[in-house]
């Protein structure tokens, strides 16, 4: 019985990927330094999983950045504003498409569906020259095979790339992406060929995008493209892989139509209505049937009697022979391994599988399909699952009872907004386009070496205390300086801003070496939600208020929101997501509460994930709206007027949820806009009406280019052409943290100075 993982994690166990890359942008390392970091970890990770017995085990699936711009650097679809002049794409061009450089701003970054991972989004129009530009599938095959490992080459599929782009700036919205397939058909068939003379003898097309709600049209791409590519195949296995959720029926007969495909695969967690449709639309004959069992995309240990009754279940249908164990997504989105975690206690540990147990688990379901089933290992699976089952760490029936009483309220504040807003400003006396920041100051490398020394206990709490006072000072005197309207205190004391609230929360458990893959080097370490959440003290009131006493400014508290939370944690399986983001909210809303009892008086509740959640079907969409919105609403419904609630989303398309954004009912919102080409600005030309304050990013912080006074204010005069001038605010898309002081300062010199301009301006013109 065959065995096969879709894709695995490549920053490596301690996130080597990461620092090479910093190192090398930093000019610190050379690109042979890179290379070789890169090569190491690859090598590793392919000797791993042969040695775990893996019979299908991805190569291409490591990229310096994501697997999309991997795909727009294959297919040679650079924007002319990068400058390539063809031939074989390096480093300079490719991370300029995604970083930015001094002269261009870098492409849009956007959520890889509804995962916190992000992905380039490729610009394309009629007019794009399309050559074949990088050779690193065919490379990394070779690569691969050189070191006695046969591997499955993963491109991502033509449909999907297509279908995840956007018209190029200048190219009519309504251009149809899916019009350039015959333009990018013959460089798949180049790649194909190129595999296949290499010695390939499995291809792997990641078509993702099956699981969405595709119209007749969409659909038909996928069998023109692959009846198209049918003759390159020759001589070759194809599987065409899907994940995420569901494939409806009308996916699911287009692709299984497909004669020139060998397999299929999906995921069987979070697409489990799949398994209807495979008994109810039959299988092909012949055909395999890549069966996703292991969860890519948590952490916890697989129930392996209960996938394995489901593989043989699936067995009886496709056959033993064309059956293939699977994990049902690429295991990007987990942790890399288990045995790097020395300080979670043994209970918690034993319910738990990073993504180097995953295929341990794998490899065990497709042996005990073989009749070669490891007792141990399935009784100790046993043993771990009825531990967490019984365990009484993980039900608390205060936190039950108490959000079990939610539901007889939509928790909505008295007073409309814009009676807030007034009162608001008669308490903050702020001016027209007033200016703030998202919330984090960058991170100096003295600051990490601070909290890393009072984890370690290497310096006191009071050593601790005044270094983080010391920082907290400096960030306010330089706001002040700037002449930014309200304030944040930088965020010195956290590393992360899901895992600092985690910390404080009962229900929740904490890796030391969980990194995950968010974009780029930028990796996070999820928190693990094992049980009900409770706040057992207040979490931030200590340092909002130490930040307020330094400034007569306002000083906003900052505060991670329930969906966020969630979102961006590993979140326990044994029951409904929704129920879990309540108990959170219950816990922000007493810290919002204390806040304001300390005088805090703007609090942000950032839910930068909200949409990210959103289901990737469309039936499930208003149910999922219903109760993040809500959430975010418990959070603060108890506050007075005078208190001004913001929010802060980034990097997702927001278009689409912009009536569930109102219904949230915060005072101010801000919003990345600026990497987006401004799509956000879109809707309100559009004719939706927005009535409470809303601060659209001004530049991107993801990029270390640093924004005019000009550019800036240009975009501010864009906002007022569709936004009412008392309700804007001037700010930056994100938190400052990746950033260093040397882009910050003159970024945030020139945001005010472009504000005061604009404020000049329209005074004037009165």
């Amino acid at each position: 019985m065959a065995s096969h993982i879709v894709g695995y994690p490549r920053m490596g166990p301690k996130r080597e990927l990461k620092f090479a890359l910093e190192s090398f942008w930093d000019g610190k390392s050379t690109a042979e330094d890179l290379q070789k970091v890169s090569a190491d970890l690859r090598s590793s990770i392919w000797k791993q999983m042969a040695d775990a017995g893996i019979k299908y085990i991805p190569s291409n699936t490591f990229s310096y950045y994501d697997q999309v711009l991997d795909t727009t650097a294959l297919l040679g679809a650079v924007p002319e504003r990068y400058n390539w002049n063809g031939g074989e794409i390096g480093f300079d061009t490719y991370f300029s498409m995604a970083r930015g450089n001094a002269s261009v701003p870098a492409m849009e970054m956007t959520k890889w569906f509804d995962t916190n991972y992000h992905f380039i989004v490729p610009e394309l129009g009629p007019n794009t020259k399309f050559s074949y530009a990088s050779h690193k599938a065919v490379s990394e095959y070779k690569e691969a095979k050189a070191l006695g490992v046969d591997t499955v080459p993963v491109l991502v599929g033509p449909v999907t790339y297509l279908l995840l782009s956007k018209p190029a700036k200048g190219v009519e919205k309504t251009f149809s992406l899916l019009s350039l397939l015959d333009n990018i058909l013959p460089i798949y068939k180049e790649v194909v060929a190129e595999l296949k003379a290499a010695g390939a003898s499995w291809i792997q097309f990641d078509e993702p995008t099956l699981v969405k709600d595709l119209d007749s049209h969409q659909l038909e791409a996928f069998t023109k493209a692959y009846t198209e590519l049918e003759s390159s195949f020759s001589g070759l296995k194809v599987v065409i892989e899907t994940y995420f959720a569901d494939v409806p029926a009308k996916a699911y007969k287009t692709i299984t139509s497909l004669n020139a495909i060998t397999g299929f695969g999906f995921d069987l967690v979070r697409g489990t209505k799949t398994l209807d449709v495979i008994k109810s639309e039959g299988f092909p004959s012949g055909k395999y049937l890549f069966a996703g069992v292991v969860d890519g995309r948590n952490i916890w240990a697989n129930d392996l009697a209960a996938s394995l009754s489901t593989l043989e279940a699936l067995e009886g249908i496709v056959g033993k022979d064309k059956l293939v164990v699977s994990t049902s997504s690429s295991l990007l989105h987990t942790a890399v391994d288990l045995v790097n975690e020395t300080k979670l206690d043994d209970e918690i540990k034993s319910w738990l599988a990073f993504a180097a147990q995953k295929v341990l688990e794998v490899n065990a379901l497709a042996k005990a399909l073989a009749g070669q089933k490891d007792e141990a290992f399935f009784s100790a699976n046993a043993a771990a699952q009825a531990s967490r089952k019984s365990s009484p760490r993980v039900t608390n029936p205060e936190v039950q009872k108490a959000a079990a009483a939610l539901k007889g309220s939509d928790h909505r504040r008295a007073t409309n907004v814009s009676a807030r807003l007034d009162a608001q400003q008669k308490k903050l006396n702020l001016p027209i386009l007033p200016t703030t920041t998202i919330g984090s100051f960058p991170q100096t490398i003295e600051l990490r070496r601070v909290r890393r020394e009072y984890k370690a206990n290497k310096i006191s709490e009071e050593a601790y205390v005044n270094a983080i006072k010391e920082e907290i000072s400096k960030v306010v005197k330089i706001q002040e300086e700037f002449d930014i309207d309200v304030l944040v205190h930088g965020e010195p004391e956290r590393n992360d801003m899901v895992e600092y609230f985690g910390e404080q929360l009962s229900g929740f458990a904490f890796t030391v070496n969980g990194w995950v893959q968010s974009y780029g080097s930028r990796c996070v370490k999820p928190p693990i939600i094992y049980g009900d959440v409770s706040r057992p003290k207040a979490m931030t009131v200590f340092w909002s208020s130490i930040a307020q006493s330094l400034t007569s400014r306002p000083m906003k508290g900052m505060l991670t929101g329930p969906v966020t939370i969630l979102n961006w944690s590993f979140v326990r399986n044994d029951q409904p997501r929704f129920e879990t983001c309540y108990q959170i909210a219950l816990s922000i809303k007493q810290e919002v509460e204390d806040l304001e009892a300390a005088g805090i008086n703007v609090i942000q509740i950032d839910e930068a994930a909200l949409r990210e959640g959103l289901p990737l079907r469309k039936s499930e969409e208003a149910f999922y709206l219903d109760w993040a919105v809500h959430s975010f609403r418990i959070t603060n419904c108890g506050v007075k007027d005078t208190t001004q609630i913001h929010t802060h989303m980034c990097y997702s398309n927001f278009n689409d949820i912009i009536h569930s954004i109102i219904d949230m009912d915060a005072d101010v919102i801000t919003i990345e806009n600026s990497r987006s080409d401004e799509k956000l600005l879109s809707v309100f030309r559009e004719g939706v009406k927005y009535g409470a304050g809303i601060g659209p990013g001004v530049y991107d912080i993801h990029s270390p280019r640093i924004p005019s006074t000009e550019e800036i204010a240009d975009r501010i005069k864009k906002m007022l052409a569709v936004l009412e001038t008392n309700i804007l605010w001037v700010n930056p898309d994100c938190g400052l943290k990746t950033r260093k002081y040397a882009e910050v300062k003159p970024a945030l010199t020139n945001m005010v100075a472009a504000a005061k301009q604009l404020r000049t301006e329209l005074a004037s013109a009165k």
